[in-house]
């Protein structure tokens, strides 16, 4: 008998280790370390491995008939549009979301539209009871959806439930963490298990030609936990995004073997469930507070899809030796190129200040076009001038100061024309796609001198501002200047007796 192989596994990235040690060194995490059996059911002594030749297979050129992969509509137009138009057969995808953003929703939604439309849809819950999916269903309003649910965590009697009557058009396991499988001899949730139980349903999605989702958690810093090779194992990684206090969702496609990964589907969490926007620019730009200083308009482009977003910026004066850089959305360190420009390039100190950016309505912003905002923010929060209501900005800048332009301009000045506004803040050299948006006053720029300049002109300093405040609030309750005893108003027993 062959003897087990023990070793200590990362149960953060999968790294293993002959003997354990408190820090991972493969990805620097503390106490991740777990000691596991790594033998598997493949391991056997080599006299009883099998000792046949590999087997011939033919070859093929690259020239020939390409045939597309069929494609199964989930009923929810972003879903489609973030897998690429449906879920292939066969295909396995791994779905991962913070606890309590709505992955169990999305799914429950999809797969009881899968049924009402006639195709059998499956639900395999490892972390709820059937009872628990049924009231999740009921309070949706799904609960006439003919969907097959079942809560069970062995993946051999899964396979072997699935494999009788007719193949399920798509099987949503719910999570990959409780999944377990007689072949590994670890618990639930460790490295060799994720993996093995991965492989045998993506072995499973291969030969009977079903779609299947896996639900996967993710660690503290939102990477989906478990080995990294389960995400190179399937064929797309959706992300669902969102802030715990907004209402806003976004389903984002890390990987798809079979469609973009620069799409986003955005969906609004009610009552009733996931509600699908199909405009997401007039959802995170609802509750804009116009005339504040601070505030931006950015045109960005997620996909194949425009989106106007807001950028809000808040500069004030630190108190601290470092200034603090606190960002929500976006890059911290396009923010940390931007700030260096504006002071090298444009003389603008913020050194002594702290400065906070935020991309309004959740989404997270990945594309440099969102320079030009974020600086016209920062510098209308510093020098307390209100950006124009109804322009929108887009541009990247350059660490010489100079704005380049981005793709896709003409999208995105159709997409701000159409939600209204009149101005646009774009790069000089973009000036020629721009051609034929009517409606629309252009203002090039062709450096970021130009547009600190221009913002700068328009603003009022906060102290002065402040001491115009005090002297009309002065003059409309008639008071007077203080005299010379009011303002040593100290009381007696308090103040030094003079001998």
């Amino acid at each position: 008998m062959a003897k087990n192989a023990l070793s200590f596994v990362c149960q953060n990235c999968g790294a293993a280790y002959s003997r354990w040690q408190g820090k991972c060194e493969a990805c620097g995490e503390w106490n991740t370390l777990a000691e596991e059996d790594t033998t598997g059911a493949t391991s056997a002594p080599v006299s009883l491995r099998s000792k046949r030749k590999g087997r011939t297979f033919q070859l093929e050129s690259l020239t020939g008939k390409s045939i597309d992969a069929p494609r199964l509509s989930s009923g929810m137009t972003e879903l489609d549009r973030v897998t690429g138009g449906g879920f292939v057969r066969g295909s396995v995808l791994l779905v991962g979301g913070d606890p309590g953003i709505g992955k169990s929703t999305l799914l429950t939604q999809a797969t009881s539209m899968l049924a009402r439309a006639g195709h059998r849809a499956v639900y395999i819950s490892g972390e709820e009871a059937v009872a628990q999916v049924r009231l999740r269903a009921e309070r949706l309003g799904l609960a006439d959806a003919p969907v097959q649910l079942a809560s069970e965590t062995s993946v051999e009697d899964i396979i072997s439930t699935l494999s009788e009557g007719g193949v399920p058009r798509l099987i949503v396991i719910d999570s990959i963490q409780t999944m377990w499988t007689d072949t590994v001899e670890s618990a639930p949730g460790t490295v060799t298990q994720v993996r093995a139980s991965a492989q045998m349903l993506i072995r499973f999605a291969k030969k009977s030609g079903a779609a299947i989702i896996l639900v996967g958690h993710v660690t503290k810093d939102g990477q989906i936990a478990g080995p990294r090779v389960v995400e190179h194992m399937v064929d797309a990684v959706l992300s669902f995004e969102g802030e715990g206090s907004q209402q806003f969702r976004i389903l984002r496609a890390v990987k798809n073997r079979f469609g973009p990964t620069d799409e986003i589907g955005v969906f609004e969490m009610t009552g009733l469930g996931l509600r699908e926007v199909t405009n997401p620019s007039e959802l995170f730009l609802s509750e804009r507070d116009l005339g504040s200083p601070g505030t931006a308009v950015f045109a960005g482009i997620e996909g194949t899809r425009p989106v106007l977003v807001e950028i809000q910026a808040l500069v004030a004066p630190t108190s601290l030796g470092t200034p603090r850089r606190a960002v929500v959305g976006w890059d911290p360190s396009r923010l940390s190129m931007v700030l260096a420009v504006l002071e090298a390039h444009c003389g603008v100190k913020l050194s002594g200040y702290d400065v906070y950016l935020n991309v309004a309505g959740g989404l997270r912003i990945h594309e440099p076009a969102a320079d030009l905002a974020a600086a016209a923010a920062l510098v209308s929060s510093l020098v307390n001038a209100p950006l124009p209501p109804d322009a929108v900005y887009f541009g990247e800048i350059s660490l010489s100061g100079a704005v380049r332009p981005v793709a896709q301009t003409s999208a995105r000045l159709k997409e701000a024309a159409k939600l209204g506004f009149g101005r646009v803040v774009l790069p000089e050299r973009a000036r020629g796609e721009a051609g034929g948006d009517a409606g629309l006053v252009l203002n090039t720029v062709g450096g970021l001198t130009s547009l600190v300049a221009d913002i700068a002109a328009r603003g009022t300093p906060r102290g002065r501002q402040d001491a115009a405040r005090d002297d009309g609030d002065m003059r409309d309750q008639g008071r007077r200047a203080p005299s010379h005893a009011e303002k040593n108003a100290t009381p007696a027993r308090f103040r030094r007796q003079d001998g």
